[in-house]
């Protein structure tokens, strides 16, 4: 395999960070330096925090947040129809309509990054077709851009205001502006433990990090940094592949199929993102490690060559690790003491992330966050 485990999107420069080491303190420290990091450590400096720090594992958007398709799509996992009927309308408006704010408020932050394209929903069968068919008569209903879409590419729904992103440029870019600003940042320190009794503290292999504050930014393996949520979130292996320049299709959309299994998008230069084919054998994909497999690229490649009519070298094959949660909303909460966990996010997390993100910063130094009315357990 070609840019064996490296990511389509690692194309530019990345912040080098050090180790943690010694006993530090902040009022705010975050586990976790990816999209959902990164926007809860912009939220905590924006809003005065004193101190802020923030520890990763490996670095800056190491994870799903830096290995992701590049989709920035409004909603939950859920599908707005079906949102509507597993949580309300009224809260699963909410939560679309802040999706939607979101997207433009991550444009806003890293133009450079973000292009507003819209998206696709293409029906792979009739029964897909008429799921769409719901989904676009709901959210009409509701007051959202979503039309009926016919083209090269099938026939389904368009959503007009969803967005796409090279993830890793938005995390680097967020990340440089929060160590201008004051937040101490720390790679190649995985935690160890969380703990309380005198404060919140976390260690890792060399340091202490003490706080007021401490917030668990972890989508992928949170059941194992956070034991007590075992029973309610799983980590699932997701995969993709890149091509070089492929001048013979265009597609200006990213486009999701198969009830989102599938999913592609072209970039500007040529160059085609497409993963997918986690359930063709699903019980390989629950798993904690984030290694391409041959079964599953090979459907990857079968689907880019045969269904997308894509013949330009594959360049790059990734996977990365994602949490998804029973209820289809991510784990939002407090464990008491000043600890606070977010993750879980189903595969949603650019958008979703970066909203609790900020959410969970606000209710910590502000005591509440609208955003998080409506994603906390009702």
């Amino acid at each position: 395999m070609r840019a064996s485990n490296r990511p389509r999107w690692d194309d530019h420069p990345d912040l080098a960070l050090p180790s943690l080491t010694g006993e530090q303190e902040a009022e705010v420290c975050v586990v976790g330096l990816g999209g959902t990091g990164l926007s809860c450590i912009t939220e905590a400096l924006a809003l005065g925090a004193q101190s802020v720090i923030g520890i990763d594992a490996v670095g800056i958007a190491a994870g799903a947040a830096g290995r992701n398709g590049g989709l920035l799509l409004s909603g939950t996992a859920e599908y707005h129809h079906d949102a509507v009927a597993r949580f309300g309308r009224e809260r699963a408006v909410t939560m679309t309509r802040l999706t939607l704010d979101e997207i433009e408020r991550i444009r806003a932050e890293v133009p450079d990054a973000v292009r507003v394209t819209g998206s696709l929903r293409i029906a792979s069968d009739a029964a897909e077709l008429d799921d769409c068919e719901r989904q676009r008569a709901q959210m009409t209903a509701d007051g959202f851009a979503c039309e009926t879409y016919i083209g090269t590419e099938g026939h389904g729904i368009v959503m007009h205001n969803d967005a796409v992103f090279n993830p890793l440029r938005r995390a680097r870019t967020i990340a440089e502006r929060a160590l201008h600003a004051g937040a101490r940042l720390f790679g190649g320190s995985p935690v160890h433990a969380i703990e309380s009794g005198d404060g919140p503290h976390v260690r890792t292999d060399a340091g202490v990090v003490r706080a007021k504050h401490l917030i668990i930014c972890v989508d992928g393996h949170l059941e194992q940094l956070v034991p007590a949520l075992g029973g309610e979130v799983r980590t699932a292996r997701l995969q993709m592949l890149a091509t070089a320049p492929e001048q013979s299709v265009r597609f200006t959309r990213p486009v999701s199929t198969r009830d989102g299994f599938d999913y592609w998008q072209q970039l500007p230069d040529g160059c085609i993102t497409l993963g997918g084919g986690r359930d063709i054998t699903p019980d390989t994909e629950w798993t904690h490690d984030a290694t391409p497999t041959p079964v599953i690229q090979q459907y990857l490649e079968q689907t880019l060559r045969q269904k997308l009519g894509v013949h330009a070298p594959i360049t790059h094959r990734w996977a990365a690790s994602v949490g998804y949660t029973s209820t289809g909303l991510p784990v939002f909460r407090s464990l008491g003491d000043g600890v606070q966990v977010i993750g879980g996010y189903n595969g949603t997390g650019n958008v979703v992330g970066a909203l609790l993100g900020r959410a969970a910063a606000q209710r910590a130094l502000t005591g509440r966050s609208s955003i998080a009315e409506a994603f906390l357990p009702a």
